[in-house]
């Protein structure tokens, strides 16, 4: 048997454009010689697609698109992934199912079994689980094919009773297919390799492993597509982050053989990932003026212009320079460098007029005070986000925001200033990986000034400011934070880092806890770690609980 793994980009609720997108695909499988195509999970709506679910006309609108692709099916099977009635028991109405449209007409369907609800998934809010499983015949191929949906094949990695893949083999299936929208993250394409790896050696199967790709609101499809064979080797492995096809035969003379599979750096995958974001985070909206980003002359906002630069190109990208009267001269300088660096236009707006205004304010609100502290530093953050969203207002450009997972963690950022934005690029990503983006950046020659990286860092909103004046060390600060958000350990279990001791853990872990009604009202992050900011973390704001 032929299989055509198609790793396409669909976008959310655009049902007729991801019809067409499956019939490229198809007919690209076809002339190609497969006998059967295999598409990702929920290609038809496109992953996750919420509450949209729950709207009259969505499914119903969704398979009149699945109806019309049967046509497709007259030269070469299609398995695909899409929403369709709930015919079994259970109270919700709707399956996620794998559907096989063959000789021009839809012939079967094998519902998802497992449904995840951890993280950002929360499928059973809206789907009813397979309440059984059993191996279809392919019209081209002739062979017994199993059909599961992304969960369905992380059974024993997840720990649940039911194995639906051991289920297909021992019913007879004799390879079987996997439709997933399985979300990136850093080590997450070995661990699939591993999981599927192991489970087609266990069961003595081949297995087709289709993964979805693109960037859907926070979460970040890599793609990745493989075919692990019998005895669990991988047989044949699509790119990350782009769109690919790719046909294997599973029956040829003497197999397929191994492949000793190689990906990139962990880095740049990070990059790769937050590029591929972005861009479908404008495409798939729509906001064809581009972005707007403030730059500081630091390193946040250095390696966002970056990122930005590489997802939409230097001509949609603006930078605007916002000195204030704290800021160094150098650093007005690094963000110019910057500028000509990545090609971008870059524009300076003095913020000193603004400040001198509200400081008057301050003097008819407080009484005239020589330093109004955190009131007056945070007011210059303020001018500046408002100055970003009056350049969005006039020119219909994004304002990305700059922040840092390591300053979304404990509030080291300014409500309604720093924090203003469509989307925040960085915060999913500690300062270390920042330092590491950057130089990832200046790999092919510099783009993030080496003023910028070798500084220290300086919100710069007092005299000789300092991010180590309020905070500890960024090591010490990252690594305590890996353990509370991705690690969910209270303070008395974290294990202090070099140059901390217990009661900085403490101080770190309240500061946590205390920010979270900054990060609900924070842009979106994109998510590229295990635990995000965001749907898949999701707290009180006011509680009493003080983990330990």
């Amino acid at each position: 048997m032929r299989v055509a793994l198609a790793q396409v980009n669909p976008t959310v609720g655009d049902l007729a454009g991801n019809r067409r997108l499956v019939e490229e695909a198809v007919a690209k499988a076809a002339a190609a010689g497969a006998d059967v195509v295999a598409l990702p999970e929920l290609v038809l709506t496109g992953y996750p697609p919420m509450d949209l679910l729950e709207r009259d006309g969505f499914v119903r609108d969704q398979l009149v698109e699945l109806e019309a692709l049967e046509p497709a099916s007259r030269e070469i099977d299609v398995v695909l992934g899409a929403v369709l009635p709930n015919e079994g028991a259970g109270r919700k109405p709707w399956v996620n199912a794998a559907v096989l449209l063959s000789g021009g007409r839809r012939v079967a369907a094998q519902a998802k079994s497992l449904l995840p609800s951890y993280d950002v998934f929360d499928e059973k809010r809206y789907f009813a689980p397979a309440v059984a499983r059993g191996p279809i015949v392919s019209g081209r191929g002739g062979a017994s094919i199993g059909l599961t949906v992304c969960e369905d094949v992380w059974s024993e990695e997840m720990d649940y009773e039911l194995d639906p893949v051991g289920e297909l083999v021992a019913a007879g299936a004799e390879a079987v297919l996997n439709l997933s929208c399985s979300p990136w993250r850093s080590g997450k394409p070995a661990m699939r390799r591993r999981i599927v790896g192991d489970l087609a050696k266990r069961h003595a199967v081949p297995l087709v492993y289709v993964n979805q790709l693109g960037g859907n609101d926070e979460i970040i499809f890599d793609g990745g597509s493989f075919v692990a064979g019998p005895d669990g080797r991988i047989l044949a492995q699509l790119p990350l982050f782009e769109p690919a096809l790719e046909v294997v035969d599973l029956d040829g003379p003497g197999g397929v053989a191994a492949l000793d599979v190689h990906e990139p750096e962990r880095v740049a995958q990070l990059e790769a990932a937050l590029v591929l974001g972005i861009r479908d985070y404008f495409r798939k909206q729509g906001l064809p003026p581009g972005a707007v980003i403030g730059l500081s002359g630091g390193i946040d906002s250095a390696v966002t212009a970056h990122l930005a630069v590489e997802a939409l190109g230097r001509e949609r990208v603006l930078g605007v320079a916002m000195p204030g009267p704290f800021s160094s001269e150098h650093s007005v300088d690094d963000a110019f460098e910057l500028g000509r660096n990545l090609g971008i236009e870059v524009r300076r707006a003095d913020i000193g007029p603004m400040y001198e205004a509200y400081r008057g304010s301050f003097a008819s609100l407080f009484g005239e005070q020589g330093d109004y502290g955190l009131t007056q530093q945070n007011i210059q953050s303020r001018i500046r986000g408002a100055l970003l969203m009056a350049v969005s207002n006039q020119e219909g450009r994004l304002v990305l925001a700059t922040g840092n997972k390591s300053e979304l963690s404990i509030g080291y950022c300014t409500l309604y200033g720093d924090t203003v934005g469509g989307l925040c690029v960085l915060g999913d990503v500690y300062k270390h990986d920042v330092y590491a983006l950057a130089h990832h950046a200046n790999r092919d020659g510099e783009r993030v000034p080496a003023n910028t990286i070798d500084k220290p860092p300086s919100a710069e909103l007092a005299p000789d400011q300092l991010d180590t004046d309020d905070l500890p060390s960024y090591d010490v600060l990252d690594a305590v934070l890996a353990q509370a958000v991705e690690g969910s350990l209270g303070a008395d279990a974290i294990t202090p880092p070099a140059g901390a001791d217990r009661a900085v853990v403490r101080q770190i872990v309240s500061r946590l806890d205390r920010n979270e009604y900054k990060r609900r009202q924070a842009p979106i992050v994109l998510r590229v770690s295990e635990k995000a900011f965001g749907s898949g973390r999701r707290l009180p704001i006011v509680h009493r609980y003080h983990s330990s």
